[in-house]
């Protein structure tokens, strides 16, 4: 009871404790124009081929029966719509929220399934991309002739002090091999199995620990050998850059890279790059890259395209962080008018510069009049997935590898689209 509650007063109190039989079902948990039942609805008309193709347990074998993997797809769906990103968040909301609960359907799941189905998904994930879009391009409600590209950078789940030199690698990988060696003997001789299983787990760690150190000398070699290149290309130029730093890689996510994040500060990052249609503002094309800036991915991009829709595009908008002449170029050389601002210059923008070729000049001269311009603004439309994607969680990832990134990744780009297909705002 309350402090200062008088006696003698007639109120309906909370009774908790009362037992009570109530009848009805999880379908009537949801009104019908939940947003839950349009995600039901539109995963149902998915092929899930590439997933129930993963199953094992069939009518005639033994073991429990495997979560059908639709359920775990508009779990996933839904729960990105909602700005939910965490497995351990999401296996919560399983039990306590009511779309959640009708999305499982009675169906029991715990946060290590749902955290590896959504890493896991990404290969199929892609191929829906394709096949949905590609399904909207024969329709008309897409268009690939005008497309714009941009791209994202996301944090990694590491932080600058994990980023060591070749030769600290190099001894983090003696130590680590010379402890797994020790476990393994261990293991091997412990005749208590509950210490055993234990020593199990841990030579577990210590592999994975060993195979991450072998990622960051790679990516240590790799990192090198792309700057020895650009110390190639700066000594034809008179003032050569003053040399860097020695190449470090990350222990804890080796595939990350030191990147300039748009608040200034440098940190452990993906580059992530969009392709949009400007016509019905579908994403139609993703990737992740290691890159720190945008230069020499307007091809890749253009390529990707081709390689999913079987369509070339005639025009491309993307920002200036994107416009050195060897892009420009080979955007000319397949065909594609290129629309990007050009540098602020003292004299004619339209005019050709020393050392300019075929297609540096074509892009100059088109972006002087004004059609260009009034045609480059619609770019500006197409940053609305990266505001989407921003206000929906996606900004420091939870996940470590390129192949885990654009699976995270993939869910909110199908999630944008959804809302897209749905004709709602993003």
């Amino acid at each position: 009871m309350a402090k200062g509650r008088p006696a003698g007063l007639r109120l309906e109190t909370a009774e908790r404790l009362q037992v009570e039989f109530r009848q009805g079902c999880l379908d009537d948990l949801l009104s019908l124009d939940h947003r839950a039942r349009q995600v039901w609805d539109y995963v149902e008309g998915l092929d899930l081929s590439g997933l129930y193709a993963r199953v094992q347990t069939t009518v005639s074998s033994s073991g429990r029966p495997a979560i059908d993997p639709a359920i775990l797809v508009s779990l996933w769906l839904y729960a990105t719509l909602e700005g939910v990103g965490s497995a351990r968040l999401l296996d919560r909301l399983c039990q306590s929220d009511a779309a959640y609960r009708w999305l499982l359907g009675g169906v029991t799941v715990n946060y290590h399934t749902l955290s590896d189905f959504r890493t896991g998904a990404g290969a199929v994930l892609n191929r829906l991309l394709s096949s949905s879009v590609a399904g909207l391009i024969s329709s008309g409600a897409v268009r690939a002739e005008t497309l714009a590209v941009d791209g994202m950078k996301l944090q990694a789940a590491a932080n600058r002090g994990t980023f060591r030199r070749s030769e600290r690698l190099a001894m983090l990988e003696r130590a680590a091999c010379d402890m797994l060696e020790r476990m393994a003997v261990e293991v091997n001789e412990d005749p208590v199995a509950a210490e055993r299983r234990t020593l199990a787990r841990r030579l577990a760690v210590a592999q994975d620990r060993v195979r991450r150190l072998e990622k960051a000398r790679e990516a240590q070699a790799e990192v090198e050998r792309q700057r020895e290149e650009q110390r190639q290309k700066q000594r034809r130029k008179k003032k050569p850059r003053d040399p860097a730093r020695e190449a470090r890689a990350s222990t804890v996510d080796p595939e990350a890279r030191l990147m300039k994040m748009a608040d200034g500060s440098v940190r452990p990052a993906y580059n992530v790059q969009f392709v949009t249609a400007v016509k019905g503002a579908h994403i139609v094309g993703v990737s992740v890259t290691d890159r720190g800036s945008d230069y020499g991915l307007l091809e890749p991009a253009l390529q990707e395209i081709k390689q999913r829709y079987e369509v070339e595009p005639t025009r491309l908008l993307a920002d200036g962080g994107y416009t050195s002449k060897d892009d420009i170029e080979k955007v000319h050389a397949l065909g594609v008018e290129l629309f990007s601002p050009p540098p602020k210059s003292k004299g004619d923008p339209a005019a050709p510069k020393r050392g300019d070729e075929a297609g540096t000049i074509a892009w100059r001269q088109r972006m002087a009049g004004d059609e260009a311009i009034a045609i480059y603004r619609k770019r500006f439309a197409t940053e609305r997935p990266h505001a989407h994607m921003r206000n929906h969680g996606l900004r420091q990832l939870l996940v470590r590898g390129k192949d885990k990134v654009k699976a995270v990744v993939l869910w909110h780009v199908h999630a944008f689209n959804f809302l897209q297909l749905k004709g709602k705002p993003a």
